[in-house]
């Protein structure tokens, strides 16, 4: 469910700035942290990072965001080996906030993995 849908307000410039910017995410941090741990392929700061978010918001949600944090890193990977552009509609529809959050200086068929900015 997205925040217009749910009325809570998030802050996406977190995503780019991890944790210097609050999100309003409960246990965004964690969720980050995780995210980078495993995007890093660092298996001691990835249990370190797991067993902060299970400490946090407990295993079922370690557990969603682990397959989140995967789907994350494979589906654009599957887009841009086949050379899938975005649609029309959904690249004017996000153009104002892909400039926002400078996702631009990404190359598309480099990493996709990030949460605080780095490539």
């Amino acid at each position: 469910m997205s925040g217009k849908q749910s009325g809570d307000d998030y802050d996406l410039r977190a995503v780019m700035a991890g944790s210097s910017i609050d999100a309003g995410v409960i246990g965004g941090d964690e969720l980050c942290q995780f995210a980078e741990a495993v995007c890093a392929n660092d298996r001691e700061l990835t249990a370190t990072a797991r067993s902060a978010v299970v400490n946090t918001l407990g295993r079922a949600a370690m557990l969603d965001a682990a397959a989140t944090i995967a789907a994350f890193n494979a589906f654009p990977r599957v887009a841009d080996a086949t050379g899938i552009p975005p649609e029309d509609a959904k690249a004017e529809a996000t153009a104002a906030l892909r400039a926002d959050l400078g996702l631009e200086v990404f190359n598309p068929i480099g990493k996709h993995c990030v949460c605080l900015g780095q490539a």
